[in-house]
């Protein structure tokens, strides 16, 4: 049965027969047949405004989220596939994707400015320069009389980033020993920062 504007009934009047439903969606899909997409949105848009409100959505929202589902389906109605889900379905759970998402962004907390990792660090003083040139200059010392295969591992693993297996492979030694060599050279930068003091 169809109505005066075209749209197919089930015999009460009130809905396309789901089989109507799956030719239209399919039409849509195909050809981005305007006539079908008109026939769905009447009959599905209503019944997804009213399945929002009823789970708890304010009208306006509800209406939001009917709208971009029904977006969504003209714009995907081609990966709609018949023999894995009907049409109503289909839209259903793209529905319930697009409300999820809408309460995410809804109950995503705004940025607090006065958040310590928005404030910037406060600008560093003579005294403080001086003192990290120092530190700096302390280190390289030290780490200068670093013997070579020492020096090797720590700037593969510190400067590089390399990981153990890594520095293991690259240079072809047991892991345990790469792991020896960074506590030991560890061990001889602590010794020789004290030293320096």
């Amino acid at each position: 049965m169809t109505s005066p504007d075209g749209i197919r009934q089930d015999r009460t009047g009130t809905r396309a027969l789901p089989e109507e439903l799956d030719k239209d969606l399919t039409a849509v899909g195909l050809d981005q047949d305007p006539s079908a997409f008109r026939r769905l949105f009447a009959n599905l848009a209503p019944r997804l405004k009213y399945f929002m409100i009823k789970g708890g959505m304010i009208e306006s929202a509800a209406e939001d989220v009917m709208q971009d589902t029904m977006l969504k389906v003209w714009r995907k109605a081609a990966l709609f596939d018949s023999s894995k889900a009907s049409a109503s379905t289909w839209v259903y759970t793209i529905a319930r994707n697009v409300k999820i998402d809408r309460l995410r962004k809804e109950h995503r907390p705004e940025p607090d400015p006065e958040d310590p990792c928005f404030v910037p660090d406060d600008p560093e003083t003579g005294e403080q320069a001086v003192s990290r040139k120092q530190d700096r200059e302390r280190i390289q010392k030290a780490m200068a009389m670093l013997p070579p295969e020492q020096m090797t591992i720590i700037k593969l693993s510190f400067f590089e980033e390399k990981s153990h297996g890594e520095i293991a492979e690259m240079l072809d030694i047991p892991l345990g020993t790469v792991k020896s060599r960074i506590r030991l050279a560890f061990r001889k930068i602590r010794t020789e920062l004290e030293g320096l003091k």
